[in-house]
């Protein structure tokens, strides 16, 4: 993940390279009498890479226009954030200076992206960017649940008997409907 302005500038020139390099190497290898799949089979993981940076680099283009992907069970929360101070163009310099932190331990935290972050330290992230959070609980559907008592089933019987397993399931399925229809 692209994190401040001088590592997109430097992976934007590097963009910039590999394409001429990836034109070049397929005209080499055509020029030495490859096949189309032989050149494909050397070319693609240089193009693969070419690929992923490009991404990297548009993803990057998306945040500063504060275009942000939604997360999921608080999994992209470290991204989030990371991706809330590229949007509001603060360097880690500047969020380091609002938190009264040292740059180090930012550019810690966001090379971890925030791993293990405790609430009280997001929200004093959130602050120092002058952001704030929603945050809406849902309850799985009907699909998401069954699939999640399938998983539920199979671990189970790795442990249990079938029979076992199903009775657990079956009780834990029971559970859930009867808090589903409660007040």
């Amino acid at each position: 993940m692209i994190r401040t302005e001088s590592e997109y500038a430097q992976a934007k020139l590097r963009l910039t390279s590999e394409k001429a390099r990836l034109a070049k190497q397929r005209t080499q290898l055509r020029i030495s009498g490859l096949t189309a799949s032989e050149i494909k089979r050397v070319t693609d993981p240089i193009k693969s890479f070419y690929l992923q940076l490009q991404e990297e680099v548009q993803s990057y283009e998306r945040l500063k226009h504060q275009k942000f992907q939604a997360i999921d069970n608080l999994r992209g929360f470290g991204h989030l954030l990371i991706s809330i101070r590229i949007a509001q163009s603060i360097s880690q310099r500047e969020l380091a200076k609002r938190l009264d932190v040292h740059e180090s331990q930012i550019s810690r935290d966001e090379r971890n992206e925030y791993f293990g972050i405790s609430l009280e330290r997001a929200a004093k992230v959130l602050d120092a960017l002058g952001a704030n959070s929603n945050a809406a609980l849902r309850r799985d559907s009907a699909a998401a649940t069954n699939r999640r008592l399938s998983r539920m089933h199979g671990l189970f019987s790795q442990v249990l008997s079938n029979r076992a397993a199903t009775v657990v399931v079956r009780q834990h399925r029971h559970l859930m409907a009867a808090t589903a229809s409660a007040p």
